[in-house]
């Protein structure tokens, strides 16, 4: 298996791990996870069948293990 790919927008503190990139006209949906106060934390995407394409870190620089912050693209 190839390593996701990470890029990282230190600016708005958000990260997307994406584990596949969406083909053309595929369509997906993203589905929050939240804390017990209804906060949501990040986003996970998955395709109509149920694949895991990717996950949004909102607060990037808290959530996602060093070894991904090290090697991620900076936008």
């Amino acid at each position: 298996m190839s390593r996701p790919k990470v890029r990282w927008d230190r600016e708005v503190n958000a990260a997307y791990i994406a584990f596949r990139e969406l083909d053309a006209n595929e369509a997906s949906k993203k589905l929050p996870v939240e804390d017990e106060n209804g906060e949501t934390h990040l986003l996970v995407r998955i395709s109509e069948s149920g694949e895991l394409l990717g996950i949004e870190l909102l607060m990037a620089d808290e959530q996602m293990p060093r070894n991904l912050r090290e090697d991620s693209e900076t936008e």
